[in-house]
C-alpha cells in the first residue's frame, strides 16, 4: 500500500487532508510537533479519531532559533510561520524513506492566510523543505503544480480538491460529508500568534539571549511586569495559575503571598533584586488582591530555596502604583 506522511496539528484543514488522502486507499503516518509554543495535545486526538498512528518531534531548540531571527519575518505577532512551515516539512521529508512512505501531505489551503498560505510562500516552504515535487496540499491541489505522486498515479488529481481564500464553508461541507462533527477552531493552536504571549517573550529575549525552557513555560502564566531594578515579577490570577508557577519555581526566586488573607501569588526572577524590587513586588502582589484598597498590607516572602525569608509591609498598595510612586513597566497590559 501506498503511504503518506502527513503534518497533523489536530485542527480542521489538516484532519481533513488526511481523510481526502485515505479516501485514495492510502496510508497515512501522522506528523507532530511540540515546543514550549504548542503541543501535540490536539494531534493525539485527531490522529485516533482517523485511526492512524503518531510521531511526536520535539522542536524547540530549532524553533527558538527560528523565532529570534526568522529569514521570511514574522507575521502579525512573533509567529515565524512560513520558516516554522519550513521547518516542519523538512523534518517530515527526512522520514520518508525511515517509514517507507513516498510522499508529505500537510492541510494549507492557498490564500486562506494571506501571509503565510499565498502562492509564494507555499513555494517557499516546498523549496526550502529539500523534497521539492514531494509536498502534496490535498485541499488545494488542483490550483497547484502537479506533485510526484500525482504524476505517477499514487494520487488521483482528480480527486483531490481547489479550496483556496478565507471563507472556511467549503471544510464545514467536506466535514459534514466525511462524518466529522468535532474539531477545535483554528485560533489558539501556537501561543505565538497571541499578541501579550508576544510581548512576553520580546521582553524575555531583549533580557536573555538563550532563554531556559523554564522561562519559557512561565511566559504562560499571571501578569507580567518589570521592577525598576529590571527584575521579573509575575503576579497570579487564580488558584490554577497559582499552582503552575509554584511548580516553576527556581531556588533563588523570591515568592511573595499576602499575610493571613487570601490573594495572588507572585514571583520576582532576575539577576538584580533589591529592595526596590521587593517594595514593587509586593504593592503589586496587594494591588490585585482584595486588599488593594487597605491603607496597609503586610505581604510574606521567600525564596525558592527557602534560605530567604521575612515580611514587608506596603501602604496605599494601588494608590501608589496608580500615582507612579512605585514604578514597575506593565510588559503584557
Amino acid at each position: 500500500m501506498t503511504k503518506a506522511l502527513a503534518l497533523l496539528s489536530g485542527g480542521l484543514d489538516s484532519t481533513l487532508a488526511v481523510k481526502v488522502i485515505q479516501d485514495q486507499n492510502i496510508g497515512v503516518i501522522g506528523i507532530s510537533y511540540t515546543s514550549p509554543f504548542f503541543s501535540s495535545k490536539k494531534a493525539e486526538k485527531a490522529a485516533d479519531m482517523l485511526g492512524i498512528p503518531l510521531r511526536i518531534i520535539d522542536v524547540s531548540d530549532e524553533i527558538l532559533e527560528i523565532v529570534k531571527e526568522p529569514k521570511h519575518g514574522h507575521g502579525r505577532f512573533m509567529n515565524p510561520c512560513t520558516d516554522c512551515h519550513s521547518l516542519m516539512v523538512r523534518k517530515a521529508g527526512k522520514l520518508l524513506e525511515e517509514l517507507e512512505a513516498s510522499f508529505v501531505i500537510t492541510g494549507e489551503v492557498l490564500g486562506e492566510r494571506p501571509k503565510s498560505q499565498n502562492i509564494n510562500s507555499l513555494r517557499i516552504v516546498e523549496k526550502e523543505s529539500g523534497i521539492r515535487g514531494y509536498l502534496l496540499r490535498p485541499l488545494s491541489a488542483k490550483l497547484l503544480e502537479p506533485t510526484v505522486a500525482e504524476n505517477e498515479g499514487l494520487v488521483d488529481r482528480e480527486r483531490l480538491l481547489a479550496f483556496k481564500g478565507r471563507s472556511r464553508k467549503p471544510q464545514f461541507a467536506l466535514a459534514k460529508e466525511f462524518g466529522i462533527n468535532e474539531f477545535p477552531t483554528p485560533a489558539g493552536g501556537c501561543l505565538l500568534t497571541e499578541e501579550k504571549f508576544s510581548l512576553r517573550l520580546k521582553d524575555l529575549l531583549a533580557e536573555k539571549d538563550i532563554p531556559v525552557r523554564n522561562d519559557l513555560d512561565l511566559l504562560k502564566w499571571g501578569r507580567h511586569f518589570r521592577s525598576s531594578e529590571g527584575a521579573k515579577v509575575i503576579v497570579t490570577r487564580d488558584q490554577n495559575e497559582g499552582e503552575a508557577v509554584e511548580a516553576l519555581f527556581l531556588p533563588a526566586d523570591l515568592v511573595l503571598q499576602l499575610t493571613n488573607i487570601p490573594g495572588p501569588t507572585a514571583l520576582v526572577r532576575g539577576d538584580n533584586i533589591g529592595d526596590a524590587t521587593l517594595t514593587e513586588a509586593a504593592a503589586l502582589t496587594a494591588r490585585y488582591s482584595k486588599a488593594r484598597g487597605f491603607d496597609k498590607v503586610s505581604v510574606s516572602y521567600h525564596s525558592g530555596d527557602g534560605k530567604t525569608a521575612g515580611s514587608i509591609e506596603v501602604k496605599s498598595a494601588l494608590a501608589s502604583i496608580n500615582s507612579g510612586q512605585i514604578k514597575v513597566a506593565f510588559i503584557d497590559q
